[in-house]
This record gives structure tokens, sequence and C-alpha cells, in this order.
């Protein structure tokens, strides 16, 4: 029974907003209100820094990892665990201890697919890495990643409820990027380093 409570529980732990604690604890201006406005690693990184960009990243990662290994602890059912990820991922986005004001969940969902299927993981974390090389955006490799994440779950998740899990986040992760979509086809959108 208490697996039936996971996806709830991992929406909670999901809605800890990693950015915004890290900026209280540094001292730091509220990252929701500053730069691009989002609470994740890379708008910390352009005003707090390294040090607050890593804590951010590794955080936000850690709450996708935490709420998959407690749900595989309990039950291995394929549909649960895809609920859980769908949630904490959604928690991030938005998070309720937070005014519904979260990140864009690219570090979360990260955390989601390390614990659920490595393979995966590595996957779209060497996606990023290639598209952020080549083009240095931030969110045009997060994007990408987002686009193209659906195939390899086809690829190496084969039970529906992760590939319906991975479009979900795929569409919500696009959705979120919708300003620097307008950004990027103006032109005006921020490189990494800059």
């Amino acid at each position: 029974m208490f697996a039936y409570a996971l996806p709830a529980l991992a929406y909670l732990l999901g809605s800890v907003s990693t950015g915004v604690v890290v900026a209280r604890v540094l001292g730091l201006q509220d990252p929701r209100e500053i730069g691009s406005k989002n609470p994740g690693a890379t708008n910390l990184l352009r005003y707090g820094g390294k040090a607050a960009a890593a804590l951010t990243l590794v955080g936000d990662i850690l709450k996708g990892v935490i709420a998959i290994l407690i749900a595989r602890a309990v039950t291995d059912d394929a549909v649960i665990l895809a609920l859980v990820g769908l949630a904490v991922f959604i928690g991030h986005l938005w998070p309720v201890f937070f005014g519904f004001r979260g990140g864009k969940g690219v570090a979360t969902a990260l955390g989601v697919w390390l614990a659920l299927n490595p393979w995966v993981g590595i996957a779209l974390i060497a996606t990023w890495i290639a598209m952020a090389v080549v083009f240095r955006y931030s969110s045009l490799s997060a994007l990408t990643t987002a686009v193209i994440a659906p195939l390899y779950v086809y690829l190496f998740m084969p039970p529906p409820a992760y590939l319906v899990m991975m479009v979900a986040m795929s569409a919500l992760l696009v959705f979120r990027h919708r300003a620097n979509i307008a950004r990027l086809l103006a032109g005006t959108e921020t490189k990494i380093g800059r």
C-alpha cells in the first residue's frame, strides 16, 4: 500500500528548490528574482559563482536519484516507478514549498534516469555535452537532449510506462524553455561562459 503513496512523496521531495535553499544559505539573492529568474544551476553560476552552481546542480540531480532509489526499495512496478520519476520532476517545476515557482527540470530529470537506467543517463549527459561544446548554449543543449531522450528510453528501457514518462518530461522541458526558444530564434540567448 505504501508504494501508492510514493508519487506524492516524490512530488514533495522535488518541491525542495535546491537553488533557492543554496542561495539562502550562501547569502545570495533569490535566484527567482535575478538574471533568468530560474532557480537552476545555470542562473546560479551567472550571479552566484561556481560553488553555488555546483551545489544546486548536485542537489537537483540527487532529488531525482533519491526518489527513484527509495521507490525501487519498495517496488519494481514500472508504472509506479515512472509515476515517481514524473512526480519528483513536476515537484521541481512547480514546488509547493516555493510558491510553485521552480526550475526547468533538466538536472532532476537526469537524476531520475541515472537511477532508473545509467545507460539512458549517460546518453543524456553525452548529448548535452556534445551540444554545449559545439554550440555553447545551455538551453539548446537541454532542448536537443529533451527531444532525443525518448529514443534513448525506447532503446534501453522497454516497459511502455518509462517511454510515456519520458515523452511527458520532454514535453514539459520544451515548454519550460519557451522563453529560451524565443531568445535562440532572436539571436539574443546568452552563451555558456558569458
